[in-house]
């Protein structure tokens, strides 16, 4: 099975994207919950950090992550399908 390299990137890209805008808005809404969470999946005590979140900052962190995602979603297609050619049975 070939997959569409393109579009695998377009998927990672808009699920990051979709992420990332709840994520920001979970850390607008709920400060302090989400900044202990992240203490506990980072294995850290986050009491000490505070949040910066600005509208560039929320900006520039879309493209970003949107972007490395779609870059990594073509990679993975592109990776798959030439090891599906040089697997078994081809």
């Amino acid at each position: 099975m070939k997959l569409d390299s393109g579009r695998l990137a377009m998927a990672f890209g808009g699920t990051t994207a979709v992420l990332w805008t709840i994520c920001s808005a979970l850390v607008a809404l709920f400060s302090g919950t989400m900044m202990t969470m992240t203490g506990h999946m980072l294995h850290m005590d986050a009491a000490a950090y505070s949040w910066t979140l600005t509208f560039a900052g929320f900006f520039m962190g879309l493209i970003s992550w949107t972007l490395c995602a779609a870059i990594a979603g073509w990679l993975v297609g592109r990776i798959y399908n030439a090891l599906d050619r040089s697997g078994p049975g081809s």
